[in-house]
């Protein structure tokens, strides 16, 4: 088993799917790239989770989260991540390791989806069952920056369309 696969098992354990942060990347690039496929979004996301430092991150946040249902973690750090303390900020600083390997856009999408929690970020964040500080923060860490990434794709396209000599 390659790394990849490990962080995908990783994510699927705790109920993140590659389809489910996919979904929110099209939610994000549809309005600005109408032909984009739900496939598209599939493969940003594997690339960005192809990064060793992504990956590291990933990892890191949820181990945290899974310390604290154990309730391995030393207080006062226990009762933070308990009640998800909204003044901690430690998890979005983590998260945004994630969304700085794409740029400015990838910040704003981050802030945007850290709002709205769109999908499975949502379900994370209201966390019927488990602690999810962080990884709901990451999960849109990880939709932002692969959005980020089809967002500077499609802007290169457009900038330099392919001639018709080029053409089929």
């Amino acid at each position: 088993m390659n790394q990849d696969d490990t962080i995908i098992e990783c994510l699927e354990s705790r109920g993140v799917t590659i389809d489910s942060i996919a979904d929110i990347v099209l939610s994000l690039q549809l309005p600005y790239n109408p032909k984009l496929s739900k496939q598209s979004c599939v493969d940003s996301v594997l690339h960005v989770l192809g990064k060793r430092e992504v990956q590291y991150v990933l990892y890191t946040g949820i181990a945290l989260d899974e310390l604290a249902e154990k309730k391995m973690l030393p207080q006062p750090l226990q009762a933070i991540m308990e009640a998800d303390t909204p003044l901690y900020g430690v998890d979005e600083t983590l998260a945004l390791g994630i969304v700085n390997v794409y740029g400015m856009i990838g910040l704003t999408s981050f802030g945007y989806l850290d709002k709205k929690k769109i999908g499975i970020i949502r379900e994370l964040n209201d966390h019927p069952s488990g602690i999810h500080v962080f990884l709901d923060d990451l999960v849109a860490g990880l939709a932002a920056a692969a959005s980020a990434r089809i967002a500077h794709r499609h802007q290169d396209e457009l900038d330099n369309p392919p001639s018709q000599a080029e053409s089929p």
